[in-house]
C-alpha cells in the first residue's frame, strides 16, 4: 500500500498527550456523559471474569471518572437498550448505535458455519431457543436449559452452543450480564428500531470502525488502529484513505501513523487522572503500544504458573503524571486492601501509588491499606509513610 506522505510531525511527548486525552485521562472528566460517556467515548469496554478490586469493566469508568458506585456502572451499561455485548477487541460492552457497523463479523461468522462447537442438529436446536426467548423474554444459558452437557467445563451443552451461534450471526444479543451470565434476547427486543438492519456493507463497517478506533487512540500506528476492534491489516488498508484519519510522524516511532484530526486540532490541556488501571483497560492492551508511548512493559500475570510471576496475579499499572509510574497486585482482606506485590519506576512515584492505593480501597469499601511486599524495602517503606500521612 502507497501512504501520502504526512504533513504534521508529533514528537514523543505530544503523542503520550493525545493518547491519554482520547482515553479520557487528561482534563475533567465529563461527568455529565457518565458512564455512559465514558462508554461512547473509548468505543468498547472489554469483559473479563476475573474480579480482583472489581470486575475489569467496572474498573474502566472508575479509572476516569473515580469513585464511580459500582451498581451505577451496571445500570449505565445495561439499561434503557444503551449497550450490547459482541466479538470487538475480544468480549465487549459496545455502544448500541455500533450495532450496524458490527454487520460484517456477522456476515462473516454466518459465512463460516461455525465457531468451535458443532452442533448435532442446527435448526432444531436454534430453533428451540429463538422459539424460547419469543415465548419467555430474556434468558440465561441456564434458563434456556442449561450450559453444560454434565462433561467436561468445556463441554458446552446442545443449547449453549446454538444460543452462543446466534449471538455470533446476529439471531440473538446479549443484552446485559446477570451475576456474570450473559442475558440473551432476540434483536428486535433489545436493539431500537432505527439501528436493527444490517444493510451497511463490509467495507462501510471497516471504514467505520477504522474511524472510530483512531479517534479512540488519538494516534497510532496501523497494527494499533487494526487491533482496536481485531480488524486485519488488510481491513486497514483497504480504508484508512476514506477514514478521516491523517497521516503523522512520530518522533521515536519506527512505522507510520496516523491520528484523529480532531486530536491535532488543539493541544491536550487539563488534570492528569492518578489511578490503577485494569491490565484489560484500552489504555494499555497493547502491549508494544505501551511500550512505545510510556516506556513501559506490562503484561497480565493471571494466567502465568505462580512461581514464575514477576509483579503479581493482576498487576495494575500506576497512572500518574500521564505517564506509568510503577504498578501494584492487590488483594482484599476483610475490610483491608492489601498490596501484595508493588513496584515504582523511581521514589517519586511513592506518594501517587499510595493515593492511588487509597482511593481504590474507599471504592471498594475497605478502611486501610496494607503493603505486604515491594521490589525493595525502600518502596514498601516510602508507600506506607505516604499511606500514613494520608
Amino acid at each position: 500500500m502507497s501512504n501520502p506522505p504526512p504533513h504534521v510531525s508529533l514528537s514523543a511527548d505530544e503523542a503520550r498527550r493525545i493518547a491519554l486525552r482520547a482515553q479520557g485521562f487528561i482534563g475533567a472528566p465529563d461527568r455529565r456523559g457518565g458512564v455512559r460517556g465514558v462508554l461512547r467515548h473509548l468505543g468498547a469496554v472489554q469483559l473479563d471474569t476475573i474480579s480482583v478490586l472489581a470486575r475489569s469493566h467496572e474498573l474502566i469508568p472508575y479509572a476516569r471518572l473515580g469513585a464511580v458506585g459500582r451498581d451505577t456502572v451496571e445500570r449505565a451499561y445495561w439499561s434503557d437498550r444503551h449497550a450490547f455485548e459482541y466479538w470487538s477487541h475480544a468480549a465487549c460492552i459496545l455502544p448500541i448505535e455500533e450495532w450496524p457497523h458490527f454487520a460484517f463479523r456477522r456476515r462473516a461468522n454466518r459465512a463460516r458455519g461455525h465457531r468451535w462447537h458443532i452442533l448435532q442438529d442446527k435448526q432444531h436446536s436454534t430453533r428451540a431457543v429463538l422459539d424460547r426467548l419469543k415465548a419467555d423474554g430474556p434468558l440465561t444459558s441456564t434458563e434456556l436449559g442449561g450450559a453444560k452437557n454434565g462433561g467436561e467445563w468445556f463441554e458446552w451443552s446442545e443449547t449453549k452452543i446454538a444460543v452462543e451461534w446466534l449471538l455470533d450471526t446476529g439471531e440473538v444479543v446479549c443484552s446485559e450480564r446477570r451475576a456474570w451470565k450473559r442475558v440473551y434476547d432476540l434483536p428486535e427486543r433489545a436493539v431500537p428500531d432505527a439501528l436493527l438492519h444490517d444493510d451497511l456493507d463490509d467495507r462501510e463497517c471497516v471504514r467505520r470502525l477504522v474511524a472510530l478506533a483512531g479517534r479512540s487512540l488519538g494516534v497510532g500506528t496501523r497494527a494499533d488502529i487494526a487491533d482496536y476492534h481485531r480488524l486485519k491489516g488488510e481491513q486497514f488498508d483497504a480504508v484508512v484513505a476514506d477514514s478521516g484519519l491523517v497521516p503523522v510522524e512520530v518522533e521515536g516511532w519506527a512505522k507510520p501513523a496516523w491520528a484523529d484530526p480532531a486530536a491535532l486540532a488543539e493541544a491536550p490541556r487539563g488534570r492528569h487522572r492518578t489511578t490503577l488501571l485494569s491490565p484489560f483497560d484500552s489504555l494499555v492492551w497493547d502491549r508494544p503500544r505501551t511500550e512505545r508511548i510510556f516506556g513501559f512493559t506490562h503484561r497480565l500475570e493471571a494466567y502465568v504458573p505462580k512461581p514464575k510471576r514477576i509483579h503479581g496475579y493482576f498487576a495494575m499499572p500506576l497512572l500518574a503524571g500521564g505517564r506509568l509510574q510503577g504498578r501494584v497486585d492487590p488483594a482484599r482482606e476483610g475490610r483491608t486492601l492489601v498490596a501484595r506485590q508493588l513496584s515504582l519506576t523511581s521514589p517519586k512515584a511513592a506518594a501517587p501509588m499510595a493515593r492511588a492505593l487509597r482511593e481504590a480501597a474507599e471504592w471498594v469499601g475497605c478502611e486501610d491499606v496494607r503493603v505486604e511486599r515491594a521490589s525493595s524495602p525502600a518502596e514498601a517503606a516510602a508507600v506506607t509513610a505516604e499511606l500514613a500521612a494520608l
